[in-house]
């Protein structure tokens, strides 16, 4: 049975936000790793605003783990990327409602730009089961 432990260790400050500092997966037999996921719409559009794609964005990814069959509570790390001068209190917002209780190992990366010039964020994630 595959398990998830969650490692914070009391010799080091707490996490700045809703993650832990690191996930132990033991058992597993499946793992998804998604490449950046962008907010593109299957309509091909994007929304302007940074906080609608974080929206975009999840429900990309949760589409991702449906069709491997599974859900936020696999997950184990998250990458987020984001834009530069964009501001993240929404695309945190979005993922802490995603996750609920499940805490996953997260990094936030700021870079001056993504591929394309209308994409304020992609994000990566590693999921088992």
């Amino acid at each position: 049975m595959v398990t998830h432990r969650q490692i914070q260790p009391s010799e080091i400050a707490p996490p700045a936000a809703q993650y832990v500092h690191a996930v132990l997966t033991t058992d597993a037999t499946r793992w998804l790793h998604t490449s950046g996921v962008v907010p593109t719409r299957p309509d091909g559009s994007v929304p302007e605003a940074i906080d609608e794609q974080a929206e975009v964005v999840w429900a990309n990814i949760s589409a991702m783990l449906s069709d491997a069959e599974m859900s936020a509570d696999n997950i184990v790390s998250v990458t987020t990327y984001a834009v530069v001068g964009q501001p993240l209190a929404g695309v945190m917002a979005t993922r802490d409602r995603v996750l609920g209780d499940h805490r996953a190992a997260s990094t936030l990366v700021t870079v001056p730009a993504l591929a394309r010039p209308e994409w304020l964020m992609e994000i990566a994630i590693i999921a088992s089961a």
